[in-house]
């Protein structure tokens, strides 16, 4: 009886458990390497001041009903988290370091195609630094991924929502 009571039994999970983790994507430009390492200096640099809020507020008593304890707190646990963060993705970080060879598309290139009569002038960069409105696209997007090896006049077809769309590759630049 017992064994059957056990077989309906289940740990409760979070929403967050349920969704598959987003992969990590490590590729940063040297520029966005150095805006990173500045940003960790300076959230190190409020750790000790949040440290020592939290210590002052521990001090008033209860902490089932210290409000300002608990977002102090809260506060922390989320400034170490974002160190943590960071640190990981600085030592794992590669860099994208773009040589004089424009033969085929790589990292960091700039690529300009022809696509539906109109020209576009995209940046294969991580999806760290991604933007589509500025040009700048990820190397794991489908247009991304499609372009990187390909050469001059080469053409990359790709479906979207349905739809078919040509890009015609007419200049890469380091």
């Amino acid at each position: 009886m017992i064994s059957l009571y056990l077989n309906y039994m289940r740990v409760p999970t979070r929403r967050s458990e349920n969704k598959p983790p987003i992969p990590i994507d490590y590729h940063l430009s040297p520029e966005k390497y150095q805006e990173l390492k500045k940003k960790l200096i300076r959230l190190k640099a409020r750790h000790p001041q949040e440290a020592a809020e939290v210590k002052r507020l521990a001090e008033m008593g209860d902490f089932s009903e210290n409000a300002g304890y608990q977002l102090a707190k809260s506060r922390l646990r989320g400034l170490n988290q974002r160190i943590l963060d960071l640190e990981n993705l600085l030592k794992r970080a590669e860099i994208i370091i773009t040589d004089g060879d424009t033969s085929s598309v790589k990292a960091g290139h700039r690529i300009t195609v022809i696509s539906t009569g109109r020209e576009k002038t995209y940046t294969l960069l991580g999806s760290n630094e991604s933007n589509p409105t500025e040009g700048v696209i990820s190397l794991g997007s489908p247009l991304g991924a499609a372009l990187i090896g390909k050469r001059v006049g080469d053409e990359v077809r790709l479906t979207i929502n349905g739809k078919e769309k040509i890009y015609k590759i007419i200049k890469i630049e380091a």
